[in-house]
């Protein structure tokens, strides 16, 4: 097994940084083939000094973290201005031992004024298929309690 989440598709980057506080343990798994960095931190705590980065990407990871707050301070603290913010993210369902973060409905709305507000899609997503969602197209139906759905988005940093 592979793990997945590789930005070997980031191709135009100067450099590409991988942050989970499990790095280390996917070694064995071959994490070290895929063309990038990996570094072994949890999102609270990124070992960078301020402003380190034109653009932070995170998918499906928002909702795994321990401290949402803490993680999107740290995430504006290494961005540049004017740099973007890639969000990929499950919303809408209950939080779990692994996904203990519950992203509201209105979860890019609440990052202005930070983040200027440059996509912003909601899609209904499939249980076997719930990181596809964007791909089947399905718009979110506003309304349903704890109906999952996966939130995409491009936010620049004001």
């Amino acid at each position: 097994m592979r793990p997945r989440g590789s930005l070997e598709w980031a191709t135009e980057t100067v450099r590409r940084v991988g942050l989970d506080p499990l790095a280390d343990r996917y070694r064995d798994l071959g994490i070290d083939e895929h063309a990038m960095e990996y570094w072994s931190a949890p999102a609270e705590s990124i070992p960078v000094p301020d402003e380190s980065f034109d653009i932070v990407s995170s998918l499906n990871s928002l909702d795994h973290v321990d401290d949402l707050r803490r993680t999107l301070d740290e995430i504006t603290r290494i961005l540049v201005p004017g740099g973007s913010f890639l969000v990929e993210v499950e919303f809408g369902h209950r939080p779990t031992d692994t996904e203990p973060i519950e992203i509201p409905r209105d979860f890019v709305e609440s990052l202005q004024p930070t983040f200027q507000v440059l996509l912003n899609n909601r899609f209904a997503a499939v249980p076997e298929r719930i990181h596809s969602a964007y791909v089947d197209a399905i718009p979110y139906e506003e309304g349903k309690r704890y109906r999952p759905g996966v939130m995409i988005a491009h936010l620049v940093k004001q």
